[in-house]
């Protein structure tokens, strides 16, 4: 075997290995809130209804925040790369001030949503409920927040599988937890969707104590002495952080409105067309981690071999990046396509009307997420090179502007006898346009990058 297909081997293996355990922690994560909605289901339907309005308002706030934090990514792993073990402890330790400045604006909006609450018109009737939820969740947030970071800098480091167990973990404390606080047992009084939040609260400060038990014992973290008292606040890496941080945030709120508006959009059309887009945004959901994981992992080993001034190694990891995520978007959306017809009775099941209605929105999954899984990497590999806020702007342009505007056109207004196709699938249709042009926009970033930063290949 050539040296060169050594290398690639040994970096597709490392790619392959840190997505791998990127999607076992983020199913795991997403596992917290389907153990919520099946407790919840089975309290009551007012408990349920009130979680999926406090969830909303939850996710909402705490992506754009996540997104602040996460951007550290390629800053660390860039340093990382190139020894500079000094300054990404520095680096590490700074970012606590981003935390906390993070911890305390989530926190107001969670203790005080009635701006929020009055913007996405909330039933009176679940307003205390949703108010109650999201209180409790506020003291869950700094420890979220926290662990995130932690996450982030495991993943710059190579060593993602050390978070993943712990989510892994967490999801077997999580479900027994959330079913004692909700219904009761014993001494112990039912609080119903308080129980959930309680359970929240719990979980996510557990995760972060053995976060921290874990930089205290383990050897890997020892040459960043992370435990050194924290400098004051240095403007200059703050101001980097923000750069990067502040229009990623933005950028993936942009991306969750985008799809939380669509479901509004589509409740208009009835139960069936709602019920329909639930099933068909839910597979989206799922696949979507695929992508995200490879995403993460191209972007760490990218940075990483951008800061050890090895720029052919960064460029085959980002080859080899895309082209493990377009093969999986490839044999998903063709499974999606092939059974589209038994994955619509697998959810709605004897419904026969939201079967057909689903079934014929799953062919437009299937085109959504290739273009989903492309413009994902792509905007990963992108903060490697320091490009966010042109993200930034290309997302409120396309989801927003073609995705959102294009569909409700479509949808009411546009061709059709009835003023508008009046089908989800019109939706779902610009979505996919709007996805396919943000990955072509983004290609186009990020060969000028490429062009600016690396020298041309030999």
């Amino acid at each position: 075997m050539s040296a060169a297909a050594t290398h690639q081997r040994a970096e597709l293996g490392a790619i392959a290995r840190h997505a791998g355990a990127v999607y076992v922690g983020q199913v795991a994560v997403m596992a917290f809130g389907l153990a919520d909605t099946f407790v919840a289901a089975r309290h009551s339907g007012e408990a349920l209804a009130a979680l999926s309005v406090g969830s909303a308002v939850y996710v909402s706030i705490f992506v754009a925040l996540m997104g602040v934090l996460q951007a550290q990514l390629p800053i660390w792993a860039e340093l990382r790369g190139a020894g500079r073990q000094d300054e990404l402890g520095f680096s590490v330790r700074q970012s606590l001030y981003v935390a906390a400045v993070a911890s305390a604006v989530g926190m107001v909006l969670l203790l005080v949503p009635g701006p929020l609450l009055a913007v996405t018109e909330v039933p009176a009737a679940l307003q205390d409920d949703v108010r109650h939820y999201l209180a409790l969740l506020a003291c869950a947030l700094p420890a979220t927040l926290l662990f995130r970071l932690y996450s982030t800098l495991n993943q710059s480091l190579g060593k993602p599988r050390l978070v993943t167990w712990i989510q892994i973990g967490s999801l077997f404390l999580k479900v027994p937890l959330a079913m004692l606080l909700v219904f009761g047992a014993g001494p112990l009084p039912a609080l119903g969707l308080a129980g959930c939040a309680w359970s929240t609260v719990i979980v996510n400060w557990t995760m972060l104590g053995l976060a921290v038990w874990m930089l205290r014992q383990q050897a890997l973290y020892r040459p960043y002495q992370l435990w050194r008292r924290p400098e004051p606040p240095h403007g200059p890496t703050l101001r980097g952080f923000a750069r990067l941080g502040l229009p990623t945030g933005l950028s993936i709120m942009v991306e969750v409105t985008s799809f939380t508006l669509m479901a509004l959009f589509i409740a208009r059309l009835g139960t069936v067309a709602a019920a329909s887009h639930q099933i068909a945004a839910s597979m989206t959901a799922l696949l979507y981690m695929t992508p995200l994981a490879f995403g993460i992992a191209a972007s760490a080993r990218v940075s990483y071999w951008l800061g050890a001034q090895q720029p052919q190694q960064a460029r085959l990891a980002m080859r080899l990046g895309f082209a493990l995520t377009l093969a999986c978007a490839l044999a998903m959306g063709g499974a999606v396509l092939a059974f589209h017809g038994f994955l619509a009775r697998l959810f709605a099941g004897a419904n026969l009307q939201v079967v057909a209605a689903a079934a014929a929105l799953l062919p437009w999954v299937a085109v959504y997420h290739l273009f989903d899984a492309l413009q994902a990497v792509s905007v990963f590999v992108l903060r490697s090179f320091g490009v966010a806020t042109a993200s930034l702007v290309v997302y409120c342009l396309m989801l927003w502007g073609v995705g959102l505007g294009g569909g409700y056109w479509l949808a009411y207004t546009g061709p059709g006898a009835t003023g508008g196709l009046q089908t989800p699938a019109a939706f779902w249709g610009t979505g996919a346009l709007a996805l396919a042009l943000t990955t072509a926009a983004f290609l186009l970033l990020l060969k000028r990058a490429l062009r600016r930063t690396l020298p041309p290949q030999p």
